[in-house]
């Protein structure tokens, strides 16, 4: 087990500047993900800290000691790739033994450790068989193995379960979980899927454009978000976002008047966005405001009705069970205040005090 810390890591391709000064700390034994969008940087960082990629400025940090100047292989990780990365001509005792053979391990470690490995993995009826004979969870269960087999310090985890249908991923996710409780190390792991990172994470890093958003644990972005943008990123189906305008203590929402909880700190800014979940909001006789329904989702045990407001914001309503609304109908919808979020229209960030 290792801790890892980020001291003001900067990373440049040229003139293109891609990590933005990140600092991060990463308890031993931990299971963090980095989650964010297409091209915020995630996969770069993570290859900074394998040592594929080499830091513009600042300081990677591994059991206290700076490794940046430490290559790839002496650093004690192991990565596991999106494409696998399997030698197709060696079957899968061979992948999972090359690299220890390399390091000079004799014979009998070799076979022990890779026996071991295929058994908490459940791969040992396929160790003679080739990467082309296997499915893909197959071989992702393999490449797993190949960097369990290492005994590494920290494991690396490069968006591995995004070749793999729907059904299979949620499979590979609880086995990933089941395997970090078993062994213990830190793990660090990429996706671009926010429902991996909620059910898997220990702590999850929010990056967008190569800053850090967010730092925390699963639960605590969710119901604390720093800003819109979290709001907007952490949560399935997305947060629901108002604009309103402060009157005192009070916010005007259209023609409608709400008393602004004392949580919030409205004396930043006079425009500011109301941030509601989708499940947070309950029909009513006393709107606070109109939803007119362009498109529903009936999925049986739940059901999620689309549409717009009166001033063209775009809303995701929640209920639990199945609907008797129709597209193309209105309905008063409620917010309920005890679960609502408050953003600066000016920055973004969030108004709550604590």
């Amino acid at each position: 087990m290792a801790e890892l810390t980020l001291n003001h890591v900067k990373k440049s391709f040229g003139a293109t500047d891609v990590i933005h000064g990140l600092d991060l700390h990463i308890e031993s034994g931990e299971f963090c993900v980095f989650v964010g969008p297409s091209g915020c940087g995630k996969s770069t960082l993570l290859r900074l800290i394998a040592g594929l990629e080499s830091v513009s400025s600042g300081d990677v940090m591994l059991e206290g000691r700076r490794v940046n100047d430490i290559s790839a292989a002496q650093r004690g990780l192991a990565m596991v790739f999106q494409s696998y990365a399997l030698y197709p001509h060696m079957s899968v005792r061979q992948n999972l033994s090359f690299g220890l053979e390399n390091l000079g391990m004799s014979k009998s470690d070799v076979k022990a450790r890779v026996d071991s490995t295929a058994k908490m993995l459940q791969i040992e009826s396929y160790l003679n068989r080739k990467p082309t004979q296997l499915s893909g969870g197959q071989r992702q269960r393999v490449a797993i193995g190949r960097a369990v087999v290492r005994e590494p310090k920290v494991f690396l985890f490069d968006e591995p379960l995004s070749n793999l249908d729907a059904e299979l991923r949620v499979a590979m996710r609880s086995e990933i979980a089941q395997l970090h409780k078993r062994l213990g190390n830190t793990m660090i792991y990429v996706t671009h899927d926010q429902v991996e990172a909620m059910t898997m994470a220990d702590k999850i890093a929010v990056l967008r454009d190569g800053r850090l958003e967010q730092f925390g644990a699963p639960l605590h972005l969710y119901n604390r978000p720093a800003n819109t943008f979290v709001a907007g990123f952490i949560g399935s189906p997305r947060m629901n976002f108002l604009p309103a305008q402060v009157d005192g203590s009070e916010l005007k929402l259209g023609t409608v008047s709400l008393p602004c909880p004392p949580v919030f700190d409205v004396s930043k800014d006079a425009n500011v966005q109301i941030g509601i979940r989708a499940g947070h909001l309950n029909p009513s006789d006393s709107p606070h405001f109109q939803l007119h329904i362009n498109n529903i989702e009936q999925l049986g045990g739940e059901t999620f009705h689309h549409g717009t407001t009166d001033s063209g914001a775009d809303i995701t309503w929640h209920v639990v069970g199945q609907t008797q609304l129709s597209v193309g109908e209105t309905v008063g919808l409620e917010i309920d205040m005890s679960k609502m979020h408050l953003f600066s229209q000016t920055s973004q960030q969030s108004l709550r005090l604590s």
